[in-house]
């Protein structure tokens, strides 16, 4: 680095850097340091014997990961509750935000985006503790409502079928109203004279719904699903470790669920850093492709 460039950097950019410094050191330390594990899915590891003592196998670990039943289980289940959260979560925040903005009222609006907003700053044991306990057939809140209306307790969290759709409803109340903070922030900045003009010419509220307020936080949206499809495949394991069980694996086991069995309960570091690493990658692949495809139709991208 020249040192017209330091010069310039101590005279103007200074304050800016150590701001900097404490997010950039955390970003080495606990993302791009942990990277160098990544080798132990070319590994037959040994905690014990690290590196040194343990045996290269390649690709090994893969060709075992793919034949697995379990993995398949897993892959399957990841894309369906990623899919899910993607199609219900998603454009139910837009919809909160867009809500939110349009009331009249002082009041509630305020009340709204409280009530909703709350919920993501419960801890994630606190809010599966919750869901268990309106979900318990003996004494949770959904199950003595159908008592009442004559129906037989239902075992929700025993039975498979019921898992999914228990997860995504937990994470739309648990997520909702803060991701819909970013969308009210874009909806703050549309410029009100588009409004205005749009009222002189006799538009009702769903029209300028769709021709204003849409296309003007359509870049917002881009990227917003663009991080959305990166995070598909990470779905949230550990709400969802919590809330499973052997019975329910078929609809609820998760290549991040999957990945902690192998590596914490069964010591296969090797097997276990090889799914991670294969999530990761297909993780990479979605981003980049919705980043091009968001690029090539909206000119909206991260990159």
């Amino acid at each position: 680095m020249s040192n017209s460039v330091i010069d310039r950097i101590k005279k103007t950019d200074w304050q800016l850097i150590i701001l900097l410094l404490p997010g950039l050191i955390w970003l080495v330390m606990f993302a791009y340091i942990p990277m160098a594990g990544l080798k132990m899915a070319f590994y037959n590891y040994n905690a014990f014997a690290g590196f040194d003592g343990s045996v290269f196998v390649g690709l090994k670990n893969f060709q075992q990961l793919f034949q697995g039943q379990d993995f398949l289980r897993a892959f399957k289940n990841t894309l369906q509750i990623g899919v899910l959260q993607l199609i219900i979560c998603f454009p139910f925040s837009i919809f909160l935000a867009i809500l939110v903005t349009e009331m009249r009222s002082k009041f509630l609006p305020k009340i709204t985006q409280t009530v909703t907003f709350l919920p993501y700053f419960v801890s994630t044991v606190v809010a599966c503790g919750i869901v268990i306990s309106f979900l318990s057939p003996s004494t949770g809140i959904i199950n003595l409502l159908l008592n009442k209306l004559g129906h037989e307790s239902i075992y929700f969290m025993v039975d498979p079928k019921y898992f999914k759709g228990i997860y995504v409803t937990m994470m739309l109340w648990k997520t909702a109203g803060f991701n819909a903070v970013v969308y009210i922030a874009a909806l703050m900045g549309i410029d009100p004279s588009l409004y205005e003009a749009a009222d002189v010419e006799g538009a009702t509220r769903m029209q300028k719904i769709r021709k204003i307020t849409l296309p003007c936080i359509a870049p917002t949206i881009s990227v917003m699903l663009i991080l959305e499809l990166g995070r598909i495949m990470k779905v949230g394991y550990e709400s969802i470790l919590l809330l499973y069980q052997p019975s329910t694996y078929s609809t609820a086991d998760v290549i991040g669920t999957y990945t902690y069995r192998l590596g914490i309960v069964q010591n296969n570091f090797g097997l276990s850093t090889a799914a991670g690493l294969f999530e990761s990658v297909i993780a990479l692949i979605m981003v980049i492709a919705a980043n091009r495809i968001s690029k090539k139709l909206s000119e909206s991208s991260i990159w």
